[in-house]
């Protein structure tokens, strides 16, 4: 398990997020096109995530607030074709929505960014401030978060306390 401190915001100008980040020496991990089927879950969210990129089974916990949120996050590597384990989530918890992307994901140090386009919502961009290993604490993460925030120029009108997931739903 690892911590992460993390925001999402909608993105009205994808391109001035990719010339930042290109700016500051961003390394581009690529465009993973992501089938996300979230689960059926009394404790937190449940998600399994199916990609060209990044295959995983996710289970996280973040209170629905606005502005840098703390996020615990249990994650297990996946095999890129899960269809079996797809069908045993499914039989045991229920499908509660699935929500399709496309990411563009970009690291700088210990910082993940996300320019996402998400079927029927539109487009996004998170950041996520990773500790895996407890050595940062959760008042560096924050403050990475936020100076991101910053240097992106988002506002509190832009910034989402919900998942896609509860997006799909509403």
């Amino acid at each position: 398990m690892h911590l992460n401190v993390e925001i999402k915001a909608r993105c009205t100008d994808p391109d001035r997020i990719r010339a930042i980040l290109r700016r500051e020496g961003a390394r581009k991990e690529g465009l993973d096109h992501q089938i996300d089927t979230y689960f059926e879950s009394p404790n937190g969210r449940l998600k399994l995530r199916q990609g060209n990129i990044e295959n995983s089974l996710i289970h996280y916990r973040r209170p629905d607030l606005t502005g840098p949120k703390k996020s615990e996050v249990a994650l297990h590597p996946t095999q890129p074709d899960s269809g079996t384990l797809k069908e045993v989530l499914t039989r045991a918890l229920g499908v509660l929505t699935i929500v399709d992307k496309q990411r563009e994901i970009y690291f700088i140090d210990n910082v993940k960014f996300h320019i996402d386009t998400v079927a029927e919502l539109g487009s996004f961009v998170e950041i996520e401030a990773i500790d895996e290993d407890g050595t940062l604490g959760v008042d560096y993460l924050h403050d990475q978060c936020t100076q991101y925030i910053e240097l992106f120029e988002l506002t509190d009108d832009d910034l989402l306390d919900r998942s896609y997931s509860d997006m799909m739903l509403s």
